[in-house]
C-alpha cells in the first residue's frame, strides 16, 4: 500500500499535504499522528511540527479507480473519474472527450470493461462488491432508450396480432425490457436462445 510521511504546523495541514501527494481523498486514507505539535518559546505554536503518516486504503473503490485509470493511460485517454461507493456497490463515471471508443455499439466494449473490471478488482477478495462501469451517464439513457423501444414494439405486437423479435441483447438489457412490459395484461414477454444470441420475443396474450 501507498503511505507517506508529512510534517506541518498543524497535524491538518501536515495530512492535506499528506493527501495531496497521494492524490486520494481523506475517507480512502488511514492517518497515523507520529507526532503532535508543540508549543515554543513563549507559547508560539510550531516550533517542533506535527508529522503523519498516511496510507491509502486498500479499498475496492481505489483498485476499481487504478484500473480504469491503466485503461485510460493505455489507450491515451484523458477522462475525469467520479466515484460512488456503497456498502454493496461502486460505480465509476468517466467524463472527457473521445470516450465513445470505450462505449462500443450498443454498450457492447463498456460491459466488457466492466466485467474485466469485476475479475480484477474483486479477485482474492474476501469481500466483494458490485462494479458498474458508466460514461457521462450512458447507462441511464440506454434504459430510458429500452424503455421506449418495448412499448412501441408491444403496440406493434398488438396492432398485427403477432409476436414481435427483438435483436440480441445481454441479460441486463433483457431485464429492463421484460420490467417495462410486466404491467401489461394483454402483452407477454419472453427470452429464448443461449447466450450471447439470447432474444426477448414480445407477444399478444392469447
Amino acid at each position: 500500500m501507498q503511505a507517506v510521511e508529512k510534517t506541518g504546523r498543524t497535524v491538518e495541514e501536515a495530512v492535506e499535504l499528506a493527501l495531496s501527494d497521494l492524490g486520494v481523498s481523506r475517507e480512502e486514507a488511514e492517518v497515523e499522528v507520529i507526532d503532535q505539535p508543540s508549543k515554543g518559546l513563549l507559547g508560539i505554536l510550531g516550533t517542533k511540527p506535527a508529522r503523519v503518516r498516511v496510507t491509502v486504503k486498500n479499498s475496492t473503490a481505489r483498485r476499481a479507480r487504478e484500473f480504469i485509470g491503466s485503461i485510460l493511460k493505455t489507450m491515451n485517454l484523458n477522462a475525469s473519474m467520479v466515484v460512488t461507493e456503497n456498502d454493496q456497490s461502486v460505480t465509476i463515471n468517466l467524463k472527457g472527450d473521445k470516450l465513445g471508443i470505450l462505449i462500443g455499439r450498443r454498450g457492447e466494449t463498456l460491459d466488457a470493461l466492466q466485467y474485466l473490471m469485476n475479475l480484477s478488482v474483486n479477485k482474492h477478495q474476501e469481500t466483494r462488491k458490485k462494479l458498474i462501469l458508466d460514461i457521462e451517464g450512458y447507462r441511464q439513457r440506454r434504459e430510458e432508450t429500452l424503455k421506449k423501444l418495448a412499448q412501441k414494439l408491444a403496440d406493434k405486437a398488438r396492432q398485427r396480432g403477432r409476436s414481435v423479435v427483438l435483436e440480441p441483447m445481454n441479460s441486463l438489457e433483457r431485464r429492463i425490457i421484460h420490467t417495462a412490459l410486466q404491467g401489461n395484461d394483454d402483452i407477454t414477454t419472453f427470452s429464448e436462445g443461449e447466450e450471447p444470441y439470447r432474444k426477448i420475443i414480445i407477444a399478444p396474450k392469447r
